[in-house]
């Protein structure tokens, strides 16, 4: 069931609707881990240290809720949850993949002697 967001099609800011259901701090980066196809809960972990088993898992809710991603419970002792991506999710590969180059572009180290 999808999560209610406020309307923009009064405003026409589709960029704020889009924002307003990936934008938060780490969705964007377990977006990113995803593209490269389903990972468990522990996986993701790993790969984000610095989030918070708590809010990993407030954002995958989110995230399911909306419809970018899903999640499969797998019978194993203990349990295990892997997630991927869903065709809607997927449907963002390109503006993640335009966001990490941006993102390497513009978090490199101060080049002085290129001035």
């Amino acid at each position: 069931m999808a999560r209610r967001h406020q309307d923009y099609s009064r405003t026409g800011c589709a960029v704020e609707a889009a924002l307003e259901i990936i934008g938060a701090k780490w969705k964007g980066g377990i977006i990113y881990q995803l593209l490269g196809g389903e990972l468990r809960f522990s996986e993701l972990r790993r790969r984000m240290p610095g989030v918070t088993q708590r809010i990993l898992a407030k954002a995958l809710r989110e995230l399911e809720a909306d419809g970018v991603i899903s999640r499969t419970v797998y019978p194993t002792v203990p349990p295990q949850v892997g997630y991927q991506l869903t065709a809607e999710g997927e449907a963002l590969r390109p503006a993640v993949m335009v966001l990490h180059d941006w993102g390497k572009r513009h978090t490199q180290p101060f080049d002085v002697a290129a001035e």
